[in-house]
């Protein structure tokens, strides 16, 4: 195996493409795991942290662009990113322990591929959008249309996510994300939902954005859930019939840690949780 610290964008995609077995490393808390214990063996690591720009956090066109190799920990000391955005921060903020934070990556979480990253729905809601590097140049993608299945995304061969970018959020609104886990701590998503909501002036919803993660095959964007809360300030009607959407939403599977039946009916519970936090934090009053 061969360690390579790209110089910059074009390179790294150059030496992921060069040939079969290449992995990107950004914090490396997904990919030395995946090589000690599941026998993973990349022909060549190439190490992204070098590439100028990401591990930057720079405000853009009102909104906020955060580099590949930015880390939860610096995310979670940004207070323009806390104030702009923070159930995006607070998503990122549960992946794993203290010690992971100051290594762990929001890109990393994504690019795993996991249906429990706790980012993903966090990222949906908020229409974050990622830029792509790759052989044929740079390209921004929804992060919605990365993903495709567990432990899969649609990126190609020598694709790059160089940075996510969180649009400029709209006037009077907020996001929130929460999750169930069988621990208090340190563990995966058994159900999570990601929310984001805009009041009008007289603390209406304007517009929402629901995503559930843990539940199917990969996060999921639940339309009828957010319809359901749009025209009214989350009155009991419109939060039941926005659990409701969630849980017909729901395609999970039985494990050690939930059962399909407790995973649908806490993905209901953590959806109408996080889009009331949301909803104060917009300025809305319950």
């Amino acid at each position: 195996m061969r360690y390579i610290v790209a110089k910059n964008s074009r390179d790294a995609v150059a030496l992921l493409g060069a040939g079969d077995g290449a992995q990107p490393i950004a914090g490396g808390t997904d990919v030395l795991v995946q090589m000690k214990l599941s026998g993973v063996a990349p022909s060549v690591l190439v190490d992204l942290k070098k590439i100028p720009g990401i591990r930057d956090i720079v405000l853009e066109d009102g909104g906020i662009r955060i580099g590949a190799c930015v880390s939860g920990a610096e995310m979670g000391e940004n207070d323009a990113l806390k104030n702009m955005w923070p159930g995006v921060v607070e998503a990122v903020e549960l992946i794993g322990s203290t010690q992971v934070q100051g290594r762990a990556t929001m890109v990393g979480n994504l690019c795993n591929g996991s249906p429990a990253a706790d980012s993903v729905p966090a990222l949906l809601a908020a229409e974050a959008i990622a830029r792509i590097e790759g052989q044929d140049g740079q390209r921004d993608i929804p992060v919605f249309g990365l993903l495709e299945g567990p432990g899969r995304t649609k990126l190609g061969k020598g694709d790059l996510i160089t940075s996510v970018l969180l649009p400029k959020a709209a006037k009077n609104s907020a996001d929130a994300y929460l999750r169930f886990i069988p621990r208090t701590e340190m563990d995966i998503a058994v159900a999570s939902a990601g929310v984001n909501l805009q009041l009008d002036e007289a603390g209406v919803v304007a517009a929402a954005k629901v995503a559930l993660g843990a539940v199917a095959p990969t996060a999921v964007l639940v339309e009828d859930a957010a319809a359901a809360l749009i025209g009214t300030r989350l009155d009991e009607a419109a939060v039941k019939q926005c659990a409701e959407a969630c849980e017909k939403a729901c395609n999970p599977i039985d494990d050690k840690r939930g059962t399909i039946e407790f995973r649908t009916k806490v993905a209901g519970v953590m959806a109408t949780r996080a889009a009331k936090i949301a909803f104060q934090r917009a300025g809305g009053l319950l």
